[in-house]
């Protein structure tokens, strides 16, 4: 385990994590993409640095797998400050939030994840910690409870969401810098496969890592699963080397197609199409239909499908677009859609 970094799980490391530190940069120089977030946050941590000020409280928020926790160790790292991780949901009682913050040091960056989970109760908590690095804690219970305030060291809080809309005005409106990351370019994750190759020693063709950047759906983390996955059949069913063609078939049979949709997406689209008539459906009934949680399609599935426009949100449900039909060379039912659009 890293140091500074705050264990919530209590289970060690496994192989596949010790690779996904490997695979991540650690300095600015090194995290390619995200140009505007970069360079003003450099911007920031040198200002910071020379007030002699802790770096205020940062908020990063934007699709799963984008480098939100890569990114807050490299702000710590650039400050000098030990990064500890937790999460919103193993944060469950004000207590367990009370004990995280008193376990700090000066100049220490607390990283929460998927932060919009955390409980009203807890967000509380954080706001005199965020605002005047201050802890409440509550004695007692009734008439007779009693209030104790400690003094907190000076930290910097970054948070990370996939769902920024969730965020309680209050508790959002703490943080000083604010970032959204976009999704990648191909260029920039064809630059993160190919330096990720060489650090799992895998060699590559740069036809062959293009082909990887293009189905991993502008996701870093996404490209670096599908590069390990491709460098498995590279290495036993060919040469070791990951050339266009070995990357082509290797995702078709992990059924990643052309678009970067994977099995999940494709029972989405078709049961919109062929089990709703093209819509409208609703967001639970299109998740049993499938047998997924609804959760994981709106956090997962669904932006990427709405980024590529093959889907939409209507007042009364989802609706598979022209772009989805063509996609499987399927007739577009116009009327259909046109009547779910202003029904």
């Amino acid at each position: 385990m890293e140091e500074g970094r705050l264990n919530t799980t209590g289970f060690s490391p496994t192989e596949d994590d010790e690779i996904e530190l490997k695979l991540r940069p650690s300095h600015f120089d090194e995290y390619i993409g995200q140009e505007k977030v970069k360079e003003n946050m450099q911007v920031f941590i040198e200002a910071a640095k020379r007030r002699g000020d802790v770096l205020d409280h940062v908020l990063l928020y934007g699709q799963p797998g984008l480098g939100k926790t890569t990114l807050s160790q490299i702000i710590a790292s650039s400050m000098g400050g030990n990064l500890k991780i937790t999460a919103g949901p193993a944060i469950e009682r004000p207590g367990d939030m009370a004990a995280v913050l008193n376990d700090l040091s000066e100049g220490d960056f607390l990283f929460i994840d998927e932060i919009h989970r955390l409980n009203r109760n807890i967000e509380e908590i954080l706001y005199p910690a965020m605002e005047d690095f201050v802890l409440d804690i509550i004695i007692g219970k009734g008439p007779g409870a009693k209030s104790i305030r400690l003094d907190l060291p000076k930290f910097t809080l970054i948070g990370a969401t996939t769902r920024v809309g969730l965020l309680t005005a209050p508790l959002r409106d703490r943080f000083g810098v604010v970032h959204h990351l976009e999704p990648y370019s191909v260029e920039n994750l064809k630059k993160i496969i190919i330096r990720s190759s060489s650090v799992l020693g895998a060699p590559i063709i740069t036809e062959g890592a293009e082909e990887i950047a293009r189905r991993a759906r502008g996701t870093p983390r996404i490209a670096n699963r599908l590069l390990k996955r491709v460098r498995d059949f590279a290495e036993v069913q060919y040469d070791g080397v990951i050339t266009h063609g070995v990357a082509k078939v290797s995702l078709d049979k992990l059924e990643i197609d052309t678009h970067g949709l994977d099995s999940v997406d494709k029972k989405i689209l078709m049961a919109i199409i062929e089990k709703f008539d093209g819509g409208p459906v609703g967001l639970d009934t299109l998740a049993a239909s499938i047998d997924e949680e609804a959760g994981t399609l709106e956090d997962v599935s669904e932006p990427y499908l709405l980024q590529l426009g093959f889907i939409q949100r209507t007042p009364r449900g989802r609706i598979a677009t022209r772009l989805a039909y063509n996609h499987f060379g399927l007739l577009h039912n116009e009327e259909n859609n046109q009547m779910s659009l202003f029904d």
